[in-house]
């Protein structure tokens, strides 16, 4: 399979497995979407490290495979693409992206799907669609402007250009860089410490944060005040509740 979960303790990984540069050809995209979706539904996985192993994350799509594809193919394809992206953006729990060596055009979008991203400091990121006469096509014109803003998404997509794991960081297009024997260690870390969390209230959070960085303060405030109502009743928030005022703040367990 080009694309695996394996999960522990809680930590779902969805493993990019299509060496040598992990190319995200049409079978990868398609099982990408499928693990995603069932990484969202299984209630062991409560957290999610996208990895791509210690030397790349993904190189970006497969252009020999894009190559043959005619405007009617594509046209049929481009959907199918954003929905396996998408479906990785919408799993309702923490996802961390840990980027190894290149992250490139649909490698970079992957990237962006993620909540946190941690990166190796030899890691090149970019949108290098433009070279290739091309825009990108799996979320990156919306995802990186609304990451980085406008005008520094748009010096990326219009340059082509790849960027250093520390100027990434500048950007903000990484959140974290480590060295890269370190970078799925602290990433599992981080999704770890978060499959630990009440796992309805992060699931709240989340989807109150992304609802609102898509449409208009009113309706995120809607959004918002109904997730903060809704988890009064459940049992995470008596336990957290009741913790804090047993034992003082930070010491509720949710497992």
């Amino acid at each position: 399979m080009t694309v695996n979960l394996e999960v522990a303790e809680g930590v779902g990984t969805l493993r990019l497995d299509r060496p040598p540069m992990n190319a995200l050809d049409v079978a990868t995209q398609d099982r990408l979407k499928e693990l995603a979706e069932e990484a969202g539904r299984r209630d062991d996985v409560r957290a999610v490290v996208i990895y791509g192993g210690e030397k790349v994350f993904a190189a970006g799509a497969d252009i020999k495979e894009m190559q043959a594809m005619d405007h009617t193919a594509m046209v049929l394809r481009a959907r199918a693409l954003q929905e396996s992206f998408t479906a990785v953006a919408r799993i309702p729990k923490p996802v961390v992206a840990a980027v190894t060596g290149y992250a490139l055009g649909g490698g970079c979008e992957l990237a962006l799907c993620a909540d946190y991203r941690i990166a190796a400091d030899n890691a090149k990121l970019g949108q290098p669609e433009i070279l290739l006469g091309l825009i990108p096509g799996a979320g990156g014109t919306q995802r990186l402007s609304r990451l980085i803003g406008p005008s520094k998404a748009k010096d990326l997509i219009f340059t082509g250009r790849m960027v250093k794991a520390g100027e990434a960081r500048e950007l903000g297009l990484v959140d974290r860089v480590v060295a890269p024997d370190q970078v799925y260690a602290e990433a599992h870390a981080w999704a770890a410490k978060l499959a630990q969390g009440p796992a309805i209230a992060l699931r709240a959070a989340k989807e109150s944060i992304d609802t609102g960085l898509e449409t208009d303060i009113e309706t995120g405030l809607a959004v918002e005040r109904n997730w903060f109502a809704g988890l009064f009743a459940t049992e995470d928030r008596e336990r957290g509740m009741r913790s804090f005022v047993e034992e003082g703040p930070g010491k509720a367990k949710f497992l």
